[in-house]
């Protein structure tokens, strides 16, 4: 069980957060990034609840973020890169979590920002936001262990070329037998990601 706390990311733009705390002495946090706002995407989707509620049970904190007003993939990368920097300011160790566009942006923010992150996770990751923010491509860019989750039957993103350079780059790829959404398996998909996540943030709870 958790308890929640509204959090305010500095930052030019104004985003605005909750932070899951599983518990007083939790060392290590997990940056959660929504699907596309334009398209109903917050904080509040059931794969980042799922993905929190799997985290508090390794004692592992998470800040689920909403973005600041739409800026076409660029101002949502630097609110995950402000929310990271946030969460480094306070835990030991820092992961990053993202489903759908926030999976694009997950990646697109650890692969850039200027603090440590020792784990990703991504759940049917869009594979570029326009022609200049390319996820695929910075794959290999990335500081850490990553994982790649993708619904073989999904018909919204692209995943495939964030897929194909998790396995050149020799990082974990999980398939699901599911449609973009993971209806059914929101608490799978979340406990897939968090043991990934925790293992690799040092959490042996």
């Amino acid at each position: 069980m958790t308890d929640s706390d509204v959090v305010l990311v500095p930052g030019a733009r104004d985003v605005r957060a909750t932070l899951d705390v599983a518990g007083t002495d939790a060392t290590a946090c997990v940056v959660a990034c929504p699907p596309h706002p334009q398209l109903g995407g917050a904080r509040s989707d059931r794969r980042l609840t799922a993905t929190s509620d799997a985290l508090a049970d390794h004692g592992v904190d998470c800040l689920r973020f909403d973005y600041g007003d739409w800026d076409d993939g660029y101002g949502e990368r630097e609110d995950a890169r402000n929310a990271l920097r946030w969460a480094a300011d306070r835990y030991d160790a820092v992961g990053v979590y993202g489903y759908s566009f926030g999976g694009a942006i997950a990646i697109l923010a650890a692969a850039s920002v200027d603090v440590p992150v020792q784990a990703a996770a991504v759940l049917a990751p869009a594979s570029r936001l326009g022609d200049e923010l390319d996820a695929s491509a910075v794959v290999e860019d990335l500081p850490c262990p990553l994982q790649v989750g993708y619904g073989e039957r999904d018909e919204v993103a692209d995943s495939i070329p964030v897929v194909e350079a998790a396995e050149r780059c020799q990082q974990s790829v999980v398939k699901y037998g599911s449609d973009h959404h993971f209806v059914g398996q929101h608490e799978k998909v979340g406990v897939d990601a968090a043991e990934f996540l925790a293992t690799h943030l040092g959490v042996t709870a």
